[in-house]
Formats: structure tokens, sequence, C-alpha cells
């Protein structure tokens, strides 16, 4: 089993848990993406907060393990999504491979998708 497996697979247990524990198997799929969407944003404004974006403020040091733990936060939502998406760790890394290429092939000028070509 590699990591990103190991992920899924213990993000699947908490996410069963949690759903027992809580009494929330009443909610479906789509219910669970909507509310997990919103949690991702609420992360994101935490590791937000984790940055120097306040220009009309001093700047402070960056607390990493703080910034790294925000970025975990999300990554637990996300993957939680994927699994009520019925996406398998593998699905993900496939989807991400294709997904890699034609980002390259737009900015390279090799895709149908026009307007993103990188300047010669």
């Amino acid at each position: 089993m590699d990591r990103l497996e190991r992920i899924f697979e213990l993000q699947a247990k908490f996410d069963q848990a949690l759903i027992e524990k809580r009494n929330l198997k009443h909610i479906k799929p789509e219910e669970w993406i909507q509310k997990e969407v919103l949690a991702i944003i609420s992360e994101l404004g935490e590791l937000l907060d984790e940055t120097n974006f306040k220009w009309w403020k001093n700047p402070k040091e960056i607390n990493q393990a703080a910034l790294r733990e925000e970025l975990v936060d999300i990554l637990h939502f996300f993957i939680s999504m994927c699994i009520k998406a019925g996406m398998t760790a593998e699905d993900l890394y496939q989807g991400y491979l294709a997904k890699n290429k034609e980002n390259f092939d737009r900015q390279q000028g090799k895709s149908n998708r026009v307007g993103y070509e990188w300047e010669a």
C-alpha cells in the first residue's frame, strides 16, 4: 500500500467513525461534499491567517508548523470529498497525471485550448 492509499484508508475510517458516533447517516454524499467545501474554505482562511497577506500590518515570522497543520486540515477534507465522490487513491493519481499533462500541453501550445501558451 502506498502513502496516498494509506491516507485514503485512514480518512475513510475517520469519516465512518464520525458518521456513526455523531449519528450522521442521514446526510447524503452530495451534502457531505457541500459541507466539506465550506470546511475547506474555512481552513483556507486559517491558512491565510498564517501568512503575511495583511499588507496593512507589519510582517510577522511565519509559524511553519501552524501553516503545515492548516495544509493537512485542508487535505483531510479534500480526501474525504474524493471518497464521497467515489474516487480511489488510484483515481486521484491518474486524474492528476492526466490534468498535469493537459496543463503542460496548454502552456506549450499543444492543446486544443488556446490562450494559455507561455510566451516564447
